[in-house]
């Protein structure tokens, strides 16, 4: 039976007998909370990579990413203006082009959201263990999966005071950088201010600018993360779409001023492992110590993004659940003590544990794949709902800019592996086969998310 079928009295005593989210997060928090989910640092994660595909033009390439990313945030800000509620990509396009089709999106953006948990808990196991062997690797995992859990349980006030401490970090780490990388440069003489924004000549054209742009997307996986917080947030028609844009733009400029000095500071694509070229950065800029406290800054960032991921994904479980795609008993309740989907964050966790046995690389290689799927989507939605059913005719910014995103984001989707799109394409598989069951062969209409208040 659809939620929106409900009789009216057994919808208000199922209201007694569950806790409600609270509307607490203001700008600042919401914004923290896109911020530390994308990690500002993770412009070191694929540094080796991108500076080797696009001959040492990492930062160009992460301005065209923002270019991208900007139309997407902007299609996520118009429709979390539209439908302030949970459950982000899911939510607008059930409500823009139907139950089925928004249970499929919503579906591929749980395959970003389930990993992303689960490729923290991995990257902050490796670099500890790197640090202290004598602890090993699973252990670390399943100890971050539980403090992880606590926070989430206990309350998103909880989480946006931890990301305060997380950023915090961080942003000193950056300031920390920024400082040595200008001692460095002041004492090597003569610096070229253009050869990053050149190269280095290993890789001619644009067409290596736009292959390190494609794989650069992940950096930006995040900013749709603060939609999915909308009925927790003050004001949310004015505060979400504010955030969303302020915290792609910011996480944009990060990431474009960071790789700009690191390669002014290594002016080479030439590293021991490209897969760490970023430690070599580091040493060069600072010695040791500049090392060991990034590895740590970045194992703090890799805790906050691990905690505000799985902060989002417990929320569009929960608004599947309180639709009634999936088990509304599990995933549709919150706690009345906390006011939090308790039982949909311990799934996400119990998921997570998956990360004691995976290796980095399979997981690395799908956790865009639900997104960029999602991002198409919300930009199709912008079009469908405001141009077509609104009738509001204005077609720069009803039409043409949400269409740039969607060309922008299929581009990016179909530059990702060859293993990606079949993962991708199996999960969307198993999405259909789901739907199909609980509608009976669609003879029973899929549950409508009920958007009151």
């Amino acid at each position: 039976m659809s939620t929106s079928s409900a009789d009216p009295a057994a919808r208000a005593v199922a209201q007694d007998q569950e806790g409600q989210l609270r509307r607490v997060l203001g700008v600042p928090s919401l914004v923290l909370f896109g911020l530390v989910y994308m990690v500002p640092l993770t412009v070191f994660t694929t540094y080796g990579i991108v500076t080797e595909t696009s001959g040492g033009r990492l930062s160009v390439a992460y301005l065209v990413t923002l270019a991208a990313m900007v139309f997407t945030a902007r299609s996520y800000a118009r429709m979390a203006s539209a439908y302030p509620v949970a459950g982000s990509a899911y939510t607008y396009s059930q409500k823009t082009f139907g139950a089925p089709v928004g249970f499929l999106t919503g579906w591929s953006l749980l395959l970003d959201y389930l990993f992303l948990p689960m490729l923290n808990y991995l990257v902050i196991g490796i670099y500890l263990n790197a640090a202290i062997p004598a602890i090993p690797a699973w252990l670390i995992v399943i100890v971050t999966v539980a403090i992880v859990t606590i926070l989430n349980i206990v309350g998103i006030v909880s989480v946006a005071r931890a990301n305060f401490l997380i950023i915090a970090i961080q942003a000193i780490f950056i300031v920390v950088f920024l400082a040595l990388a200008f001692v460095t440069l002041s004492g090597s003489g003569t610096v070229d201010l253009m050869a990053p924004l050149r190269g280095d000549g290993s890789a001619e054209g644009f067409s290596p600018i736009l292959a390190g742009a494609a794989i650069l997307c992940l950096s930006f996986l995040g900013f749709d993360a603060v939609s999915t917080l909308s009925e927790e947030a003050k004001d949310p028609k004015r505060s979400v779409p504010k955030a969303i844009m302020i915290a792609t733009v910011t996480a944009g400029i990060i990431f474009v001023i960071l790789s700009y000095v690191s390669q002014l500071v290594y002016p080479s694509n030439e590293f021991a492992d490209v897969d760490s070229g970023s430690l070599e950065v580091m040493t060069t800029a600072g010695g040791q110590f500049l090392s060991v406290f990034f590895t740590a800054a970045y194992v703090a960032g890799a805790l906050g993004s691990a905690i505000t991921s799985q902060a989002s994904v417990a929320r569009i479980l929960f608004a599947m659940g309180r639709d009634g795609i999936l088990p509304r008993r599990l995933f549709g309740h919150v706690s009345v003590r906390f006011g939090t989907p308790e039982y949909a964050i311990i799934v996400v966790s119990v998921i997570s544990l998956l990360a004691v046995v995976i290796d980095l690389a399979t997981l690395a290689s799908i956790v865009s794949f639900g997104a960029l799927v999602a991002f198409s989507a919300v930009n199709l939605t912008v079009i469908k709902h405001y141009f077509l059913d609104a009738g509001e005719k204005n077609v720069l910014n009803n039409l043409v800019l949400p269409f740039i995103g969607f060309a922008l984001t299929v581009w990016l989707w179909f530059s990702l592996s060859s293993l990606t799109l079949v993962v991708g394409v199996c999960w969307l598989a198993a999405g259909l086969i789901w739907l199909l069951a609980v509608t009976r062969g669609f003879q029973r209409p899929t549950p409508v998310l009920d958007l009151q208040e």
